[in-house]
Order: structure tokens, then C-alpha cells, then sequence
């Protein structure tokens, strides 16, 4: 059976994260920010929920080797900086110890007694919102395609890797879906890689997560994206309806039209390993 590989520091498994930043991104949601900068700080947080549970008492286990390919105009780079920017996957370790920086943040929490308070929290920052330009999107899934071919050359025994896609445009540089199948094929001897699609749009549509079929979506553009989109392995499928979405039998990875919950639960979904080793 296919994704059952147990994840080890022999064996680690990969996350490799695809963020649109081309100049629509700058839209505002109903929050008052940028999608940028709310893709942004969901990434920054999936990180440090990534090093947070690799930390065991004897420090922090590279369980999971961990990239960021960002696009936008017409430029498709390492969304690293600082001393990560000489590379596009890192073992999870080398991630906990090469943030840009560290933001105090304020966070609105209940006191218990009917009221809320606002504390001071640490947010650390791997990962800079920026807006620009066109949507290469052929070009950064044929960079990602060489990126996870080369991690699964390297690593033939493993969980295979999950590549997590977030864009809001259509693509400006021819399509994307010959890239994206040749992306699905590769392999490890655990299975083909996984390769999730997240269309955040500004549209006055409904939300539709984990479809089956296209049969309701309404543009060509995101009836591509579904076809991109992976089928979801069984426990991220039973991880998906743990947390309340409807998912059923041939159930893709993809999300259209989600609600900033949604994009928090995308990154969480599909960073969620299902077999890591105490070792």
C-alpha cells in the first residue's frame, strides 16, 4: 500500500511549499490584510508548527526536510532569506535555527471568567509577504518538478514529498498541466508525490473543498487546478474529516474559493505525516 512509509531521521519525509506572489496578491481580504500577507504568516506559522513537533528533549529531529519556492513577474526563487536563501529544501533542524528575525506579537485570548486579554506572544519569520508582477506558474511547477525529483532520487525509501500550492491567478506564462502531471509521477517506492492545490480568490462565490469532481466549479481555470490536485491519501482524508469538511472517496486536494479557516486547515491537512518514529 502506498503512503505508509514510517518517517525517521533515516528516512525523513519532504514539504515543499509553492506561494503565488505576483501583484494581485495584493488584494485585501476582509480582514484588512493582503492575501500576501496572510498566506504569509499561515506559512510562518506551519513552520514553527513543524519545528515544534520535531523537538524532542535532545533537540530538534530532521524528521522533515522543508522548502519554499515563491513566484512572481517573472521570477521563480527560494522564498528563504538570511542564511537559507543558498537553497530550496532544508532539513527541518537547520529551519529551527536560521529565522530572519522574531515579531512580538499580540494575541486575544479568553480569561476565564467571561473577558478577553491580550498577551504577547513570540512569532518567528522565515517567510517575507511580497507582490509583484505576473503569475509564472508553468515556470515555478517545472522548478519544483526538478526540486522534488532530485529529493526523491536521494531519498528512494521515504514517505514520498507533498508540494502545497497557493495561487490567486491564472497563470501568465503558457499552462501549467503537463508540469503538473509530470510532477505527480514522480516517486518514491512509497508512492507518487502529492501535489495539492489552494486557489485563494476574491470572488463572491461559494467555497469548495475537497471536491471529487469539477462538476461545480465554474471557470476553467479552476477546473484545471482540479485536475492538478492529488487525490487525498486516506489518513489526511480522515485527518480532513476530523476537523469537519466532507470528504469522500476520491476527495482532491484542493480548495477553491476558501475562507482564511480554510487556508489555515490547507497547510495543516497537508503537513500532517502519518507514521514519525521516536528515533
Amino acid at each position: 500500500m502506498p503512503y505508509e512509509a514510517e518517517i525517521s531521521r533515516e528516512h525523513p519525509t519532504c514539504f515543499l511549499f509553492v506561494i503565488d506572489q505576483s501583484g494581485s496578491m495584493d488584494e485585501m481580504t476582509a480582514a484588512g490584510r493582503s492575501k500576501a500577507a496572510f498566506v504569509a504568516d499561515v506559512l510562518n506559522k506551519t513552520l514553527y508548527t513543524l519545528v515544534t513537533s520535531c523537538s524532542k528533549s535532545d533537540g530538534v529531529r530532521s524528521y522533515f526536510d522543508v522548502g519554499v519556492l515563491a513566484y512572481g513577474g517573472t521570477e521563480v526563487t527560494t522564498g528563504f532569506g538570511g542564511a537559507l536563501a543558498d537553497g530550496i529544501i532544508h532539513p527541518i533542524a537547520a529551519i529551527s535555527e536560521n529565522t530572519l528575525r522574531v515579531e512580538e506579537r499580540k494575541k486575544k485570548v479568553d480569561d476565564g471568567a467571561g473577558g478577553i486579554v491580550e498577551l504577547k506572544t513570540k512569532f518567528p519569520i522565515w517567510f517575507e509577504p511580497k507582490h509583484a508582477g505576473g503569475t509564472p506558474m508553468r515556470a515555478a511547477l517545472d522548478k519544483t518538478r526538478a526540486t522534488v525529483a532530485e529529493w526523491c532520487e536521494a531519498h528512494p525509501g521515504s514517505y514520498p514529498p507533498t508540494i502545497l500550492h497557493v495561487t490567486d491567478g491564472q497563470s501568465t506564462d503558457g499552462t501549467p498541466e503537463e508540469v503538473a502531471d509530470a510532477l505527480r509521477q514522480l516517486s518514491t517506492k512509497d508512492g507518487e508525490a502529492l501535489l495539492f492545490n489552494l486557489h485563494v480568490t476574491g470572488e463572491d462565490r461559494p467555497e469548495i473543498v475537497f471536491p471529487t469532481n469539477d462538476s461545480d466549479l465554474g471557470d476553467t481555470y479552476s477546473r484545471m487546478l482540479f485536475k492538478m490536485s492529488s487525490p487525498l491519501p486516506a489518513h489526511l482524508a480522515s485527518f480532513a474529516g476530523d476537523k469537519g469538511y466532507t470528504v469522500a472517496e476520491g476527495s482532491r486536494g484542493f480548495i477553491f474559493n476558501g475562507d482564511p479557516q480554510c487556508i489555515v486547515d490547507f497547510f495543516e491537512i497537508g503537513t500532517r505525516p502519518k507514521l514519525v518514529a521516536d528515533r
